[in-house]
């Protein structure tokens, strides 16, 4: 039996965007319910907020300024937890306290990437800021992350102490917006098909069952 040729899927994301988690987390659903799925995963850099000061800056101000007050940012953000919640998420809104920028978190995905550790240290990252609340623009923060994926966390610390990268991951986001990305997630599948959003498992696997006839087609099978 010939094995089934991969598909590149690219993501692009940011690891504080709520509808990235989400989004994720129906593509993680989804995959797992169909195990022979072709995709091979890349995560890509793309910042929500670029112009956010290195230290981050506190949440509520973030929010406020944002979305122009109070209710107008719990306005916005109650479709994220209705979504949240029918994918089986609970986010920890009242615990966080900073927005981080989220330039070294990047970075970090960046180089997990080099050692095929992508998927480890995303899905921490989302667990850290989402459900533990925790700042993942402070360095300490992100060399534990790197540890329990199983990097080196000494040269991770090293490596974000100095700019190492740092060009890279701007190119990379500014290459995507002048490609015509606005907002995130944003997935490309096989370099050709952009399907925008947090979209639900069924989408998901009807992409995959096509893909699959496609592949299944062009074997001659």
């Amino acid at each position: 039996m010939t094995q089934m040729p991969a598909v590149k899927l690219d993501i692009l994301s940011d690891p504080i965007c709520p509808w990235c988690y989400i989004g994720k987390t129906h593509l993680d659903k989804a995959l797992a319910e169909v195990p022979d799925h072709p995709f091979v995963i890349e995560w890509h850099p793309f910042q929500l907020n670029p112009d956010m000061p290195r230290e981050g800056m506190d949440r509520r101000d973030y929010l406020e300024r944002k979305f122009g007050g109070k209710e107008a940012a719990i306005k916005a953000y109650a479709p994220v937890v209705e979504h949240a919640e029918k994918a089986g998420l609970t986010i920890n809104f009242e615990g966080m306290k900073r927005t981080p920028n989220t330039l070294d978190a990047h970075r970090l995905i960046h180089w997990a990437g080099i050692e095929g550790k992508q998927s480890q240290v995303v899905d921490a990252l989302f667990k850290a800021y989402f459900v533990d609340a925790r700042d993942i623009g402070g360095h300490a923060v992100l060399a534990e992350i790197a540890q329990e994926a199983g990097m080196d966390a000494d040269v991770v610390s090293r490596l974000l102490e100095g700019d190492s990268d740092v060009q890279v991951i701007r190119d990379r986001d500014a290459h995507s917006r002048k490609m015509g990305v606005t907002s995130v997630p944003t997935f490309i599948v096989a370099s050709q098909h952009a399907v925008p959003g947090a979209q639900p498992p069924e989408l998901w696997k009807q992409v995959i069952e096509d893909i699959l006839q496609q592949l299944k087609a062009e074997d001659g099978g």
